[in-house]
């Protein structure tokens, strides 16, 4: 079991657009392996995206609503319908904010041998979904608030107020 460091908000990978997987080799099992490994080496977490262990490449694992797997190079189709819940992030533990996302959402892609791949999901599975492609896109959870949500998110962040203790996803 190899469970990888997660970066944390700062490190300039995690705002940098992750490569498109073009080879679906052992490389990329090995990295889809380490991404479940980490996942799954803590409780409470939802999702680790490639970016969030270092590595730029199209690629996350997600464990919400009793529903578990990988996908690579995703695009999505989000519902009109939105929903509000507080979300947090590895890359920023501890910190929670309200953030508004698609109720629905489903996800294309391919699995780590290259064949294609749908996953659909409301509710909890829709924001993972969502939350992790915002993170091969190079952006964070918090990119998304508004309004005194999005300043208090912000000096929070600045304050370094965020506890790595209480990691979850």
């Amino acid at each position: 079991m190899t469970m990888r460091p997660i970066r944390i908000i700062g490190d300039p990978v995690l705002r940098t657009p992750c490569e498109p997987v073009t080879s679906f080799d052992a490389e990329l099992r090995a990295l889809v392996t380490d991404l479940m490994d980490t996942l799954l080496g803590a409780p409470g977490r939802a999702g680790v995206a490639a970016n969030q262990i270092g590595v730029s490449a199209q690629v996350f694992v997600y464990d919400a609503d009793g529903h578990r797997g990988h996908l690579v190079n995703p695009t999505l189709e989000l519902s009109e319908e939105t929903q509000d819940d507080d979300e947090g992030c590895l890359s920023i533990p501890g910190l929670y904010f309200p953030t508004r996302r698609a109720m629905h959402a489903t996800a294309h892609g391919f699995d780590q041998h290259g064949e294609p791949l749908t996953i659909s999901g409301s509710g909890f599975l829709a924001r993972a979904l969502q939350h992790e492609t915002d993170h091969l896109a190079g952006r964070l959870y918090v990119d998304t608030l508004r309004g005194d949500v999005r300043r208090r998110a912000l000096r929070e962040i600045r304050a370094g107020q965020f506890d790595s203790s209480r990691q979850r996803g």
